[in-house]
């Protein structure tokens, strides 16, 4: 009995070790992760007119962009728009994850950041622009826009380069058709923002220059196979 329980102790500080040496990896996404889940606790045990405020506050929009630019457009990103916290924990670990490993910290928040802000002043723009030849309500100036999804789009696009040819072309044509069929359908302001996004990501190739070679998926595939094929 005293085995066994060594044993599972043995096993949890491993377990404990090899999470915190993921985490350890990737420590701005994983910083943010946590920001999100504060935040995202705060909107969900608090009344809902109350969450509006909270959020009517830190959004992007046309009127908070002229008054306190700088403020909002940092505080939009650390609240969650749509989906639930465990949705973006996903994300997070299967786009930012790789792309702070891949260029540094540092590289990977100046790729998110360019993308939240310039997506949110292209698409704000635009609802600009809608409402002063009458497309869209002088209200339109005060509409919620906050989130981390034009940063994740940002990020998305940019990892296109740390896949290697052929499959780099597939990546980004995939990345492309999503965002681009999402503006077709939609043809919205947030739909604008998210396909500026992954455009802008696009155009931070120079951020991804030295940062080592492409990951071929096919050399990938093949290395698991012959693990496999020594396990057996």
């Amino acid at each position: 009995m005293r085995e066994r329980g060594t044993a599972v102790v043995s096993g949890v500080a491993r377990a404990g070790r090899a999470t915190w040496a993921y985490i350890r990896r990737a420590p701005g996404t994983f910083v943010w992760l946590a920001i999100l889940f504060v935040t995202t606790l705060i909107i969900r045990h608090v009344a809902p007119a109350a969450a509006d405020r909270i959020l009517e506050r830190r959004s992007t929009n046309i009127h908070y962009l002229e008054k306190s630019p700088i403020r909002v457009l940092i505080t939009s990103a650390l609240w969650i728009a749509g989906s639930g916290w465990f949705s973006y924990f996903v994300l997070y670990n299967i786009f930012h994850v790789p792309a702070e490993r891949w260029l540094g910290t540092l590289r990977w928040l100046c790729v998110a950041a360019i993308a939240h802000v310039g997506a949110t002043y292209i698409s704000e723009g635009v609802l600009y622009w809608s409402i002063q030849h009458g497309y869209a309500p002088e209200s339109a100036r005060y509409t919620l826009d906050y989130g981390v999804s034009y940063a994740l789009a940002g990020v998305e696009a940019v990892l296109t380069y740390r896949i290697a040819k052929p499959w780099r072309y597939v990546y980004a044509a995939a990345v492309v058709l999503y965002y681009g069929l999402d503006l077709i359908q939609s043809r919205d302001f947030t739909s604008v923002g998210h396909f500026s996004a992954a455009l802008i990501g696009f155009a931070c190739y120079p951020l991804t220059r030295g940062r080592g070679e492409p990951w071929d998926p096919a050399e990938a595939l093949r290395a698991v196979r012959r693990r496999l094929s020594k396990a057996n």
